[in-house]
């Protein structure tokens, strides 16, 4: 089967791995000059060590993490660091927060030698399999027809527009997020998880080597421009419970970057069409709130592995009642289950974004109310995930 995946991010390296090591000759067309990846952090829980096990990567994957993350104290505090609620460690369960640098070398680590065509700009330019292609420094320009394409080409994906019949434009959330990595360690005291005020949060997770991954996000214009980034978020966190001015102060301003948190602006009816297919934020981007961006991604790209493995096995490369069967229990199996955690997150950070003071106060009084075996309850619905059983694949149609 020849595939061809069309972004080179966390989704689509996972897809090319799963895919490739399944048997399938598989390009990645990446239109940057470099795959590489932001300085910023990652949460995996359960659901996405699940997908990296189902994908023959939670190995390399368990060197670069440290399971001593799940110890920490978690929740959400006041900024003075009073906690609201803590979530109970048992509800948090596998969670490992991971450099996205280390990450992608693993994904990249994985693949076979020229899998990867940097600077090649590609577009699908129908549903049976053909795209066109922009001269890269690594492929040629023209046409090229593959079995399957995969899009994996992020929040402003053009295969989106392919799959659905129409363009489905990003949404802004109303808020946005500096990111940065600390360039030293930074004693945390077991405490991690995130801060809140009016319109504004502050999240702490540390990595394996002692380092801590941190965001800062505030209510703001989609276009607001700042003179100093890092300036900027010291300024507006100033006061707030220790180590967050420390966490920031030990970051490079260079490295403190912003980004504008948006989702799609409605769900999709469909995650393919004929063969083509998304996956990860090209399909069901979200925003972070939960957590999931990455998980849903790797739960993508093992889901799509498994269901598609038998066809590589058999040599079924060609049978297009075969492949439609699978994109058809894709579909089935990752759309209701994607769309609804977009649909929690987008909640969530409504609910921690408020500004009002008054609002803010009622949600922080009906936080501390809830019962911790409610939170570990919502927790553990999320992060159940599972790859689908041979009997869930298109096996008895081969």
């Amino acid at each position: 089967m020849k595939i061809a995946v069309i972004g080179a991010g966390i989704g689509g390296l996972s897809a090319a791995v799963g895919l490739q090591r399944a048997g399938a000759k598989v390009t990645v067309f990446e239109r940057a000059p470099e795959v590489r990846a932001e300085g910023s952090g990652l949460s995996i829980f359960a659901n996405g060590l699940a997908a990296l096990e189902t994908l023959g990567l939670r190995e390399a994957f368990e060197t670069v993490t440290d399971p001593s993350v799940e110890g920490f104290a978690a929740g959400q505090r006041l900024a003075d660091g009073r906690w609201i609620v803590q979530v109970p460690n048992d509800a948090v369960g596998a969670l490992r927060i991971v450099d996205r640098v280390d990450l992608h070398r693993i994904l990249l680590d994985a693949l076979a030698p020229d899998t990867v065509r940097t600077g090649s700009e590609a577009a699908v330019t129908g549903t049976d399999g053909t795209m066109t292609l922009e001269a890269g420094s690594t492929g040629s320009a023209g046409s090229e027809r593959f079995d399957l394409i995969i899009g994996a080409d992020g929040l402003h994906s053009g295969t989106r527009t392919v799959v659905a019949g129409e363009t489905v434009a990003p949404r802004y959330s109303g808020y946005s997020a500096w990111r940065g990595i600390t360039t030293v360690p930074v004693d945390l005291s077991g405490e991690a998880g995130e801060s809140v005020g009016h319109g504004r949060r502050f999240g702490i997770a540390p990595l394996a080597d002692g380092r801590v991954y941190w965001f800062a996000v505030a209510n703001m214009s989609q276009n607001a421009v700042f003179a100093d980034e890092k300036a900027t978020v010291e300024q507006m966190f100033t006061g707030w419970h220790s180590p967050i001015a420390d966490l920031i102060a030990a970051t490079p301003a260079e490295e403190v970057r912003r980004t504008a948190i948006s989702d799609l602006s409605r769900r999709l009816a469909r995650f393919y069409r004929g063969r083509v297919v998304l996956i990860g934020d090209a399909a069901h981007a979200m925003t972070p709130n939960l957590g999931q961006g990455g998980g849903q991604a790797l739960e993508d790209a093992a889901t799509l592995t498994v269901l598609l493995t038998p066809l590589l096995e058999r040599g079924r490369a060609g049978d297009s009642a075969a492949l439609k069967a699978a994109l058809q229990r894709y579909d089935a199996l990752r759309r209701p289950r994607a769309q609804s955690i977009a649909q929690k997150s987008r909640l969530m950070g409504q609910v921690f974004q408020l500004e009002s003071p008054l609002l803010a106060g009622l949600r922080n009084a009906v936080f501390s109310a809830v019962p911790s075996r409610f939170i570990a309850a919502q927790a553990a619905s999320v992060q159940k995930w599972s790859p689908p059983s041979p009997a869930q694949s298109v096996r008895a149609r081969l």
